[in-house]
């Protein structure tokens, strides 16, 4: 009799635990050690080899999570995106990355690649055939990240995985705003999964990690590399990290069912020109991320009317906080052209459809009812703001 794959919640909660045989406790200890004995020992354990106890049961939870056979934890997402970028790449050899990216990907590939020599092609679109046009005889790896930031567009991870296969290249996926809730792209065949553990595994922003799991032997790959590099999480913050995800599960479904409900809401809404969110069905992806997601996320993303500057009603709002980060169990907003995508030009960020009146939502779990008044009070305050200063300038 085969055994049954389980649940999220209970997967979150308890695969990969470290059992506390001394005294019974009912979570994983926490080994702070950075020096462990290397003689009549089966594993010889530094924390830069990322094999202490704490970091080596936390793998195995995410592995768990994305359907993988192996993981690794890292100091941040881009230390996880960069390392698995070049374990499979070097000097001579091309990728295809898809052009709606995390503006630090983007900027890494833009800033760093050329000094390794390694070629890259960014596509003009999603379809399947624009990935499949940039491809050459020197490509080796085909990277795509779907829900994308900040824009939520789709990306078709079956064919992607297909096209990969044909040609003989290893596909990745940044699959952050996804989360392994929502989201497990080893399941359509994909061969690399990353995600900034900052963001949904954390939950709460106060943890900065980096995740990446894969097949035993992509992840050997990757080890080899990240040895060298040095980008290992400290114990403590690997401990915080697996009690975050404990509730991972239920932090990102009550973060979904909010986010299609300030979606919708926004949607109608007379001051707001445009949103951007999976769940929407005049979204382009919205049928696609119906069937490859099981939720749509908690990220959305809208577009003032130009009447209205972004950074002022960031200002005006009061329950929802204006932040850097994303996926916390608090509701964020900020506007890309300032952060995330700060380090791309003015005219690709157009390019892309970023435009200064675009705000990034990332939808908490506070009552939709209380995110929906903040919005309201601070478009209210600007509206009479503007009333009142337009006053001013008729009384001259």
């Amino acid at each position: 009799m085969g055994t049954q794959r389980k649940g999220i919640n209970t997967i979150c909660t308890h695969e990969g635990e470290i059992h506390d045989e001394q005294f019974k406790g009912a979570i994983s200890p926490l080994y702070m050690s950075t020096s462990y004995a290397f003689e009549d020992v089966d594993v010889k354990r530094y924390p830069r080899y990322f094999n202490t106890p704490n970091q080596v049961a936390l793998a195995k939870k995410i592995a768990a999570l994305e359907h993988a056979e192996a993981a690794m934890i890292f100091g941040s997402g881009m230390a996880a995106i960069s390392t698995a970028l070049l374990a499979f790449l070097r000097a001579g050899d091309h990728i295809v990355l898809q052009k709606t990216l995390y503006g630090g990907t983007y900027n890494f590939v833009n800033e760093e690649f050329s000094k390794y020599g390694i070629e890259y092609s960014f596509t003009e679109g999603l379809d399947p055939k624009d990935f499949e046009d940039k491809i050459k005889g020197n490509t080796k790896v085909v990277f795509i990240e779907t829900p994308s930031n900040p824009l939520l567009t789709i990306t078709d991870i079956s064919a992607i995985a297909k096209i990969a296969k044909k040609h003989g290249l290893v596909s990745m996926i940044d699959n952050t705003f996804a989360s392994p809730v929502n989201q497990n792209p080893i399941d359509f065949g994909i061969d690399v999964i990353i995600h900034s553990a900052t963001k949904y595994m954390g939950g709460h922003s106060d943890i900065c990690a980096g995740a990446v799991a894969s097949s035993n032997d992509n992840m050997e790959r990757i080890f080899q590399l990240a040895k060298n590099l040095g980008g290992s999480l400290s114990d403590y913050t690997v401990w915080l990290l697996e009690r975050s995800i404990k509730t991972m599960g239920i932090r990102v479904k009550a973060q979904n069912a909010n986010a299609q409900r300030l979606a919708e809401y926004l949607s109608t809404h007379s001051e707001i020109n445009k949103v951007y969110y999976p769940g929407l069905p005049n979204h382009p992806g919205h049928e696609l991320a119906k069937a490859q997601m099981s939720g749509f996320g908690g990220m959305l993303s809208f577009e003032l009317d130009p009447a209205y500057d972004a950074s002022e009603f960031q200002n005006a709002l009061q329950l929802i906080k204006s932040s850097m980060s994303l996926a916390g169990v608090e509701s964020t907003v900020l506007s890309p052209t300032q952060t995330s995508h700060a380090l791309i030009g003015p005219e690709e960020r157009l390019n892309q459809g970023i435009s200064d009146g675009l705000i990034r939502f990332s939808v908490g779990i506070e009552e939709p009812e209380d995110l929906i008044f903040d919005i309201e009070q601070a478009l209210k305050k600007l509206k009479g703001d503007k009333a009142g200063l337009r006053k001013v300038q008729l009384a001259k």
